[in-house]
């Protein structure tokens, strides 16, 4: 069963309990207004440091992702090139270690949430990645730790020596630690951010939107860097410098890390997160023949013990049979009023915590549909663009790989423009926090993703004509590659709003002590696309290229179908749109007091 599958089921289950509807406070619809309720009095709760904190987490964040992509954008080129493997091994281990890569961060945030906290986490797995890196550095310092050198010649012919067992190990063990780092940095640093500021403010919520536009304009740029700087130093200088250039970066985030622990807000570990979740479903089992109190007999009849460390939820009506987890029985309680046995008794705060995490898996799932036309696009743009016509002026070509540049400056631009101008003059249309809701902006990053694929699949289509009609015996096309940028212009505006919007989204819906694990769902997004997305790639293997025609992924593109393949990533996308946009009108925003 899916997760939608078992959300709907629950739902369904709940909706059958008999009890009277809740504050009609509750009912606002969500594509309607966004909103946080706030009624505690804010000196109750220790004071955020807010921007205060962010030159270090900023500082520690902008060396350490550089540091980060220095190390990985070029991984590819540097197995087949000093370690001598073929295209097939390099890319097989690349992809195992992207796929641990991509889980590790729920167990990070597990272990953080639940145990070290986000801060400790953070310091933990950056001097695992530091290890990392200074394996993979002395891989290709060391000569004893790396293959004989090899000519290029002997390597297309696959005649060089592969790497020993030893070295191998080596390799995998500067792999295992950078796992190790990304596991636990990725998880927590955004939530550790947003943790600075009060988000029962109207100035701390502003500030996270701020935050997460900074954040992502830094990580594009840092990207851009890499790219064009650090790749050519590894690729024309030295690996070895290429690689320790990096290593020192990561040195400098720590050092930026530490500098800002007097300042930072802690939000302390609360136990087994997946305990409390179990408590909650336990105890909602064994009340299910007891009936819920009318709106107005509500007082005292659920457990509510006070929670100073964090705003509180609110109790709601969405999964209503879970509310009986903290409907208070005969002799549940103990003198000083605290639950006599967790496993029968849940407090409010735990059922609702149960249910944020309920509510946003249907949003997950069309997320991760939706990122498939975003992979799906950079992997395919570069065969299109290799049969495209590439020279600027007489005396340049331009790389295939380097149109990804166009589109992050287009991030780089969109995103502050949407923050400093766009949402200012939303906000005075919608009378809505930051001008749209989060929902509505990943839903304008799903309509985007679509019209990816479809401009892409038009573009193609005209290419290969120009190809079969007018092209070379290269296959080249007499097409200028220019015509690619439009796609990866409407790239970065689907990313811009998807993936920020997701990420804001994670973070503010999941609950406090879980935000850690909600960060980790857009890594699961990834991963999840990415699984699809070679699902799909291989259906369309097994059934198009029967009777001796070509498939419609062929590697000679002029030969295959791609923009049917494109086609059908944007019907797919249709239909996630309109399911997404059911589970958007169903639901409610988070409600703290």
């Amino acid at each position: 069963m899916t997760i939608e599958g078992m959300c709907s089921l629950i739902s369904s289950f709940c909706s059958s309990t008999k009890r009277n509807s809740m504050s009609s406070s509750l009912e606002k619809k969500l594509l309607g207004e966004e909103r946080v309720v706030v009624e505690s009095e804010p000196e109750t709760r220790p004071k955020k440091p807010g921007w205060k904190a962010m030159p270090y987490i900023l500082g520690n964040e902008t060396v350490e992702k550089l540091a980060q992509y220095g190390m990985q954008t070029n991984f590819m080129v540097y197995l087949m090139r000093v370690y001598n493997m073929d295209q097939v091994f390099a890319a097989n281990i690349l992809n195992t270690w992207t796929a641990v890569s991509n889980v590790l961060p729920l167990i990070g945030a597990f272990v953080a949430d639940a145990y070290l906290g986000k801060f400790l986490t953070i310091v933990i797995a950056s001097f695992a990645h530091l290890m990392g890196m200074v394996i993979v550095m002395l891989t290709s310092w060391v000569p004893q730790l790396h293959p004989s050198p090899c000519s290029p010649q002997k390597q297309l012919s696959s005649i060089c020596p592969g790497p020993t067992d030893s070295q191998l190990v080596v390799l995998l063990l500067a792999f295992f630690w950078l796992a190790i780092g990304t596991g636990g940095i990725s998880p927590c640093s955004i939530p550790f951010a947003v943790d600075q500021f009060d988000l029962t403010t109207v100035e701390g919520r502003q500030g996270t939107r701020s935050f997460y536009t900074l954040y992502y304009v830094i990580q594009t740029v840092l990207t851009l860097i890499n790219v064009i700087l650090v790749v050519k130093i590894q690729d024309s200088v030295s690996w070895t410098l290429g690689f320790g250039v990096p290593t020192v970066f990561m040195v400098i985030s720590i050092i930026f890390f530490f500098a800002g622990t007097k300042v930072y807000a802690y939000v302390e570990p609360e136990g087994s997160i997946f305990s409390r979740i179990a408590q909650v479903i336990v105890a909602a089992i064994h009340k299910r023949h007891l009936y819920l109190p009318a709106t107005e007999d509500t007082e005292g009849a659920f457990y509510d013990p006070p929670r100073d460390i964090e705003p509180k939820l609110l109790l709601t009506k969405e999964f209503k049979c879970l509310n009986k987890a903290a409907l208070v029985v005969e002799n549940e309680l103990n003198d000083d009023g605290s639950s006599s046995d967790p496993w029968r008794l849940c407090s409010i705060q735990q059922v609702e915590e149960l249910k944020c995490l309920l509510k946003i898996m249907p949003i997950w799932v069309t997320g991760s549909i939706a990122y498939i036309s975003i992979g799906q696009l950079q992997i395919f743009s570069i065969s299109q663009a290799l049969k495209m016509d590439r020279h600027l002026g007489q005396n340049f070509e331009i790389p295939a790989g380097w149109m990804i540049i166009v589109t992050m400056i287009t991030i780089a631009v969109v995103i502050p423009f949407y923050d400093q101008v766009l949402s200012p003059a939303l906000t005075k249309i919608t009378k809505q926090e930051g001008g749209l809701t989060t929902l509505q902006r990943i839903g304008l990053g799903h309509g985007f993703g679509i019209l990816i694929m479809v401009v892409a699949g038009l573009v193609e289509h005209k290419r290969k004509e120009l190809a079969i009609s007018l092209g070379g015996s290269d296959g080249v096309a007499p097409m200028s590659i220019l015509w690619l940028i439009p796609q990866f212009i409407i790239l970065a505006i689907t990313q811009a709003f998807s993936i920020v919007g997701h990420t804001e989204f994670f973070n503010k819906e999941s609950p406090d002590n879980m935000r850690s694990i909600g960060n980790s769902l857009v890594s699961l997004q990834t991963s999840a696309a990415s699984n699809l997305s070679s699902f799909i790639v291989n259906i369309i293997h097994s059934f198009t290229g029967k009777q001796g025609h070509p498939d419609w992924l062929d590697s000679d593109i002029n030969k295959g179908r791609l923009e049917y393949f494109y086609y059908i990533i944007a019907g797919l996308g249709v239909l996630n749109l309109g399911r997404f946009i059911l589970c958007a009108r169903r639901y409610r925003y988070k409600t703290i007091f």
